[in-house]
């Protein structure tokens, strides 16, 4: 469904060349609901628009839902969905009226529109915000109407920028709840970029982490947890330096450290270990005031593959 070989953006500035996106490959397969992980300013919606004929690359090819980008951008709007991160609703419209125009736009008649219309504002649990003007709906209604409009000509393909961001927590999760039924119930190819780690966890089969231009990883979330060594184990304990004696025994144990009063060190299984690090403690006598493992993290794989936290990140601009 997409296939890119060093696709890249150079940007000219006062200060010369910006290189916003350093040759990245992607493919995504049919049917596949692929994430595109990474702090503000990483690439991700320069790719996005590359792969969208929004902007056009300086460098590499690629072939979009059967079209080439290059050769072929009208074939590839044709069959493709777009859902940009600010919108494209306008405020004063109607919510039938602006699904209708853009049914209309792609070439369907004006009874399939209101057909197709009337299909998605049931799907996304919009019914009865028909005749609302588009700027009195909530955040979550209106990014869901965002939704409607890139499906409203059944594309093959949709892009989704930054889908959720701005919304709370409940309409986060309302709306992932969404692009999963999409998913499941028509088996639409969905590509999206996000820089939460929940939302890239929690929704994508498979997710490419890009990172100053650059892709750094890809996987499924559980492929990108593996790379990093193992589950971390943190102890309480009133007598740190006996009980970092004991861990630094524990077989396969790596990464030992003492913070204040808490033992710390990663093991494969976290699990497996307890048994005998909470038998060995108790032989010794020594006082534990907490025990907790914890699983790898997308944040830990980016912090493995890049040396910094995606969440230290969050405040960098694009």
């Amino acid at each position: 469904m997409i296939h890119a070989r060093g696709l890249a953006r150079t940007f000219t500035t006062r200060r010369g060349p910006v290189e916003a996106v350093s040759g990245v490959d992607i493919d995504v397969a049919p049917g596949e609901l692929v994430g595109f992980l990474g702090p503000n300013g990483a690439g991700k919606t320069t790719t996005l628009r590359m792969l969208t004929t929004l902007l056009a690359p300086t460098a590499g090819s690629a072939t979009v839902a059967g079209c080439d980008l290059l050769t072929d951008p009208l074939g590839v709007r044709r069959k493709i969905g777009y859902v940009g991160q600010s919108g494209g609703a306008g405020p004063d419209c109607l919510v039938a009226d602006e699904l209708i125009l853009q049914g209309r736009f792609y070439g369907l008649s004006p009874a399939r529109s209101r057909e197709r219309a009337a299909e998605l504002l049931e799907q996304l649990d919009l019914t009865g915000t028909e005749t609302r003007v588009v700027q009195t709906l909530s955040g979550g209604q209106r990014r869901r109407l965002d939704i409607a409009m890139g499906l409203m000509h059944l594309p093959t393909l949709l892009f989704m920028d930054e889908p959720s961001t701005g919304l709370d927590p409940q309409s986060r999760a309302n709306l992932w709840g969404h692009i999963r039924g999409l998913h499941a119930e028509h088996g639409t190819t969905l590509f999206l970029t996000t820089h939460y780690l929940d939302e890239a966890d929690a929704l994508c089969d498979r997710i490419l982490v890009i990172d100053k231009g650059t892709i750094v990883a890809e996987g499924t979330p559980d492929e990108l947890k593996r790379r990093v060594s193992g589950d971390l184990v943190l102890v309480g304990t009133t007598d740190p330096a006996r009980a970092a004696d004991i861990t630094a025994r524990i077989p396969d144990s790596t990464e030992h450290a003492v913070d204040g009063q808490t033992v710390r060190f990663r093991v494969p299984d976290g699990a497996s270990v307890l048994p005998t690090l909470l038998g060995e403690l108790s032989r010794a006598e020594v006082a534990m005031t907490s025990v907790e493992v914890r699983r790898p993290s997308l944040d830990d794989v980016f912090l493995t593959m890049t040396g910094r936290s995606l969440r230290e990140t969050e405040g960098v601009g694009v």
